[in-house]
């Protein structure tokens, strides 16, 4: 904890000061009872828990003003806040290994009720966009905060062939930042392989001077990468996760499935659909996300659940001035209601 007005702890040195003198009459009383046999008799008369009592409301009162100085002096504090302004990515992958029903129904079905539910537990104003990657990546929902285009967006998954993690993450970044000119088509396809397939044939996007930022800097928004294999084409996961880091956007990532993966076959091929938890890992670390592997249907729902509270709330260095003037009233009238109650007198 730190304070805004540190030089106005100074005040707590009169703390001491008013102990010293309530000590003080204290004795000035015991000497005033000793000369009046009475006052002595009514003295020893009371109990001990009596006794004890008479100190609880100073003491309390007391707390409250020492505590009303570090009000003054306006401390701040790590708080956890919601964020104002949040947009996040969903990049999901439609590959055909997420027909595997290692995962029950089978992986992609419970990726997409993961999904809708968290998206349904998110504020209402948190923007959501939904990109699908197999052997490419596409937008499918630009952000928005209408919880039912989302989900309708989600409803739409077709499963294709091949898995282009680092796609999924370049289409993610390009939706976030519209115009700070990621050529998309270049960073997929290749330079050569702009005009066979261009994000937007109208306008080609132009090269802006980027200065870098320290990786997951970028607070109002983040990216949830969803996958179940390995990358098998389209650019390297971990370049595309530097592009990432570099603009600041934490990257948290989603393995879908079970260590040993499952023999899938899809459209005339058979394979074994194997999670690549190193390198989600290496992503989230260097984004400044975090890993999540999901081998049940529950635990993919559990890690939405925990990304829902981590991702709308951060933690800031706020101003907890009001917290510490609110517990110096609270104490302030206990005191007041303490004394009331057992002598009949406020203090």
């Amino acid at each position: 904890m730190t304070f805004l007005w540190p030089d106005a702890l100074w005040l707590l040195t009169a703390v001491p000061a008013l102990v010293a003198v309530y000590i003080l009459l204290l004795r000035r009383k015991k000497k005033a009872a000793l000369r009046y046999a009475s006052l002595s008799m009514v003295k020893e008369a009371m109990g001990a828990e009596q006794r004890f009592r008479r100190h609880v409301p100073p003491l309390l009162f007391l707390l409250a003003l020492a505590t009303m100085v570090v009000a003054v002096a306006r401390p701040t504090g790590l708080v956890a806040l919601p964020i104002q302004q949040l947009t996040i990515i969903l990049a999901m992958d439609v590959s055909g290994s997420m027909r595997a029903k290692d995962v029950e129904p089978n992986r992609l079905v419970a990726a997409q009720e993961a999904a809708k539910a968290f998206v349904a537990d998110l504020p209402r104003g948190v923007r959501v966009g939904v990109v699908s990657f197999a052997a490419t990546a596409a937008l499918v929902q630009p952000p928005t905060q209408s919880r039912e285009d989302i989900i309708a967006a989600i409803d739409r998954f077709q499963l294709q062939r091949g898995t282009a993690i680092g796609s999924g993450i370049i289409v993610s970044l390009a939706t976030l930042f519209p115009d700070a000119g990621i050529d998309v088509s270049d960073s997929i396809y290749g330079g050569n392989a702009r005009r066979s397939a261009p994000l937007d044939p109208t306008r080609t996007p132009e090269k802006k001077e980027f200065t870098p930022v320290p990786p997951g800097s970028y607070g109002s928004a983040a990216i949830i990468l969803l996958t179940d294999g390995q990358r098998t084409t389209g650019p390297d996961s971990l370049e595309a996760a530097r592009l990432a880091a570099d603009r600041g956007v934490r990257v948290f990532t989603v393995g879908v499935g079970t260590p040993n993966g499952e023999v899938i076959g899809f459209e005339g091929w058979s394979f074994r659909a194997r999670l690549d938890e190193d390198t989600l890992k290496a992503i989230a670390d260097l984004t400044r996300g975090a890993y999540f592997r999901a081998g049940t249907a529950m635990d993919l729902k559990k890690v939405y659940q925990g990304l829902n509270a981590r991702l709308v709330f951060e933690k800031k260095q706020s101003e907890i001035t009001a917290l510490f003037a609110a517990a110096a009233g609270a104490l302030a009238l206990l005191a007041a209601l303490l004394s009331l109650f057992w002598f009949n007198r406020i203090l």
